[in-house]
């Protein structure tokens, strides 16, 4: 950190004067607009018609535009995939699914060629295949590399075996094939595709109808953008049949270290709270190593390697997800705009854009204010509410950019770094292979940590009271790690956007809401929300608050990650304002909880769709009369949500006096999103699709602070046999040579090189690790006793190297041939 903050000191004097009084951003105004055409959005950006088109570009014609015309990010966190609609096997108008059958499901993965999308729909350049549930540019795909690729080699396309296996299900599920089509209780069995229409997804999705056409279905094709699609599948009762396939596309935001969740997000009722995730029903034992992975339930790496291995086999099988494509794109920005881009999200999915986008001169120096203009595929997409609103990753972008957090993450390798929270002490039991990076945290092993019986460790909905860690667990309980999280005084002079200072009620709300909604009791019980809380509560064990002002708290818990600083970063934001979708003061989520408890709105789409009311939305449409309402009968009466804990810390006149800014707020904004950061939402055109954001300059911090993100180190290796002809029986010596802009790589800066071996069928042979030589080269020593027992022919050597600076890993590979 003391290297973070110096850079961060050199930056200011370098920029000047005026970076070091200008608070918020440092641009006086974002305009959000949309552009689904790409091509259209770069001949913009090239014309100066706009300064940012925010998506990663994959397309080759295109990326030859960017690279000629433009200044440009490269990220590797997109990704495409088809997700499939497990109702069934009858959805409610007795219209057969196959994809109620995961056998069906795990078929799929052989029927597409993955290789052939990527060299068609991508020039072979703007994608590689993805096979796997984790992204193979991140580092758990380096550290299982060798399970990685059998499964891929595995997985290789076999239409044949995939159409043996679709024939056998189709038959056991009471279909006939009669002259070549498929056909149930008398009627043709079509297929419902919904196919994105903004991008590559538009071609994947045609392919793959086009194959299940072959096999005898007839296919309904509905092409559609997001926002059409959004109510069909997300949005949907699953057992309705609005869809049996969907194009489905993701970008991680920031570098995951740590993909063990993965599993529990894509495949569980945990992962999110919509009704096609509630439809999952995932294998006994999958669900279980899933839930355990998430939770962190391991002892050690090899452990972790065990179950991941497992969980990476039985997601095959299960497949509620078939992944096709992992994109490399570029994020094209004009020649005057700079941005601290993510690794994984681009732009549009970086966490820091909207604390380092700025406009340069011709010299490349930072030039203050301007107004940035930003056109998005797709806005404006779900309602927002920062409880369970939109999670569309253009939606976030916006959100994420006028939100304030406790930490942020590092754009290259996904450490995270304090900005609301000051330092924190990370405890944890003795054993457990955890490191450290940076100085904001400390970390200590125990050989025990007990809970204290006064933490408060659960939530009593009818008394409105917390449980203690004593009512919770007589016996006493321990946890895997404790944080004590600290807090610097001037966080109560921090500005909410509407002028309220914060507060401790706005970060407790938050807390007690994760246990609220969740509780069968409560009037704004979801069920929705219950899978999700109940892997919660199966790690936290407690929260005690040992200091208000400096706020100091204590967590523990049982989850816990690799790096001390994630598991720092996981409970810094316990008595954070930060839900699900967003962040925002607690006067403002009262008025959601009142239109909750009367069954006028709710926070959610499956609950929404469940009451037949609207999806809150406080951002536009029919949901801001109702939650006006309540803000209107709040100024008279003062209401304080959770009053026997929150009335602690907020007094009547003071909760009057919010919901008086928040009046002013809405007659002058016409809108009721209330946030933090260093940006604000000042006028919102729902049917234009226009959001305007603009500088908070009340801010606390200096509008340079995040300026300190040079180049990401991506190492570039190349590995060469020692002949083009080699004896079995022989020791053989790689070397791999690891370099960056031609300089060798540190090899203080390389976590460790992996190797893999590869017969002539493709079956892997031999994996290990490589050793260090010098600073940028690595030797792969085979003894002579491996290569004895390898076959005669052609052999592939793959490897892969994880960087300590950035979290992207390299490949390289060649081949030669044994005798």
């Amino acid at each position: 950190m003391r290297k973070w903050l110096v850079l961060a000191l050199v930056v200011t004097l370098a920029l000047g004067a005026w970076a070091q009084v200008r608070r918020g951003a440092l641009v006086d105004e974002v305009v959000f607009f949309e552009e689904p055409t790409r091509a259209k959005g770069i001949d913009m950006l090239i014309a100066g018609a706009a300064d940012i088109y925010a998506f990663a570009i994959p397309e080759p014609d295109l990326v030859k535009k960017i690279l000629a015309n433009l200044h440009y990010y490269v990220s590797y966190g997109s990704y495409n995939e088809l997700t499939f609609n497990p109702y069934g096997p009858e959805f409610r108008d007795g219209r057969l699914n196959p994809f109620y059958l995961k056998e069906v499901r795990e078929a799929v993965n052989w029927l597409i060629d993955r290789d052939y999308m990527v060299q068609e729909f991508y020039g072979g350049v703007g994608a590689v295949p993805r096979y796997l549930a984790i992204t193979p540019s991140f580092p758990d795909y380096a550290r299982l590399a060798d399970v990685a690729r059998a499964l891929e080699l595995k997985y290789a396309p076999n239409p044949e075996k995939a159409k043996a296996i679709i024939f056998e299900k189709m038959r056991e599920l009471g279909a006939e094939l009669v002259d070549g089509k498929w056909y149930y209780k008398g009627q043709p069995v079509v297929l419902t595709f919904l196919i994105r229409v903004e991008d590559e997804r538009r071609l994947i999705g045609d392919y793959v109808a086009t194959l299940f056409e072959g096999l005898g279905f007839e296919v309904e094709r509905l092409f559609k953008t997001a926002r059409e699609a959004s109510p069909l599948w997300i949005g949907a009762d699953p057992a309705d049949g609005t869809f049996h396939v969907y194009t489905g596309g993701w970008v991680t935001t920031a570098i995951s270290r740590d993909q063990g969740g993965n599993f529990n997000f894509f495949y569980t009722p945990r992962g999110r709270p919509e009704l096609l995730w509630q439809a999952y029903k995932p294998d006994p034992e999958f669900d279980e190593i899933a839930d355990r992975l998430a939770r962190r339930d391991f002892k050690s790496i090899e452990e972790r390697n065990q179950l991941f291995a497992r969980a990476l086999e039985l997601s095959m099988k299960d497949s509620a997800r078939v992944w096709c494509t992992n994109l490399v794109g570029y994020s094209p920005v004009g020649k005057n705009v700079r941005v601290a881009a993510d690794l994984a999200g681009g732009v549009y999915g970086a966490w820091l854009w909207s604390r380092t986008v700025h406009f340069v001169d011709a010299a490349g120096k930072p030039v203050p204010g301007g107004t940035l203009r930003i056109a998005q595929p797709s806005m404006l997409t779900e309602p927002w509410n920062a409880v369970a609103g939109t999670n569309w990753i253009f939606d976030m972008m916006i959100i994420r950019g006028v939100s304030d957090y406790d930490t942020l993450p590092d754009p290259y390798t996904g450490l995270y770094y304090p900005q609301l929270v000051q330092k924190a002490e990370v405890y944890v039991k003795e054993g457990l292979p955890v490191m450290k990076t940076l100085d904001w945290v400390e970390l200590k092993f125990l050989p025990e940590i007990k809970v204290p019986e006064d933490a408060w460790a659960d939530w009593d909905p009818v008394a409105q009271r917390f449980i203690t860690a004593a009512e919770r667990f007589p016996e006493g309980a321990t946890a895997n790690t404790k944080v004590v999280c600290y807090y610097p005084e001037d966080l109560y002079e921090r500005l909410w956007h509407d002028g309220s200072k914060w507060s401790l009620a706005d970060g407790l709300l938050a807390f007690i809401l994760t246990f609220e909604r969740a509780k069968p009791e409560s009037p704004i019980y979801d069920e929705a929300a219950k899978p999700a809380f109940d892997t919660f509560m199966r790690h936290f064990k407690g929260l005690k608050i040992l200091s208000v002002k400096p706020l100091v708290f204590e967590v523990y818990s049982d989850l816990w990650y690799l790096d001390a600083e994630w598991i720092a970063a996981g409970r810094t934001g316990y008595l954070m304002p930060q839900y699900a979708q967003g962040v925002s003061p607690w006067h403002v989520i009262a008025l959601g909880i009142q239109a909750e408890a009367a069954k006028e709105l709710a926070f959610s789409s499956s609950k929404a769709k469940r009451l037949g009311v609207e999806w809150m939305n406080y951002l536009a449409g029919p949901s801001l009369a109702i939650l006006t309402r309540y803000l209107e009968e709040n100024l008279a009466t003062g209401y304080i949500p959770f009053e026997s804990v929150l009335g602690q810390y907020v007094s009547k006149d003071e909760a009057i006096a919010r919901y008086q800014n928040l009046k002013a707020w809405y007659e002058a904004k016409e809108h009721l999103w209330v946030a933090n950061g260093p940006l604000y939402v000042d006028t919102v055109k729902p049917v234009e699709k226009v959001v305007v954001l603009k500088n908070f300059e009340a801010f606390a911090d200096p509008a340079d602070k995040w300026l300190v993100f040079a180049e990401p180190k991506i190492a570039e290796v190349e590995v060469a046999a020692p002949a083009p002809v080699l004896r079995r029986g022989a020791p053989w010596d790689f070397l791999v040579e690891v370099t960056f802009k031609d300089q060798p790589y540190p090899l203080g800066e390389i976590d460790f090189v992996t190797y893999l071996l590869f017969d002539a069928e493709g079956n892997l042979v031999l994996s290990g690790r490589a050793e260090p030589v010098k600073d940028g080269l690595f030797v792969v020593s085979v003894p002579a006793d491996k290569t004895a027992g390898l076959p005669v022919g052609s052999i592939r050597i793959e490897v892969a190297v994880a960087s300590k600076v950035v979290a992207i890993p390299s490949f390289a590979q060649a081949t030669f041939t044994v005798f």
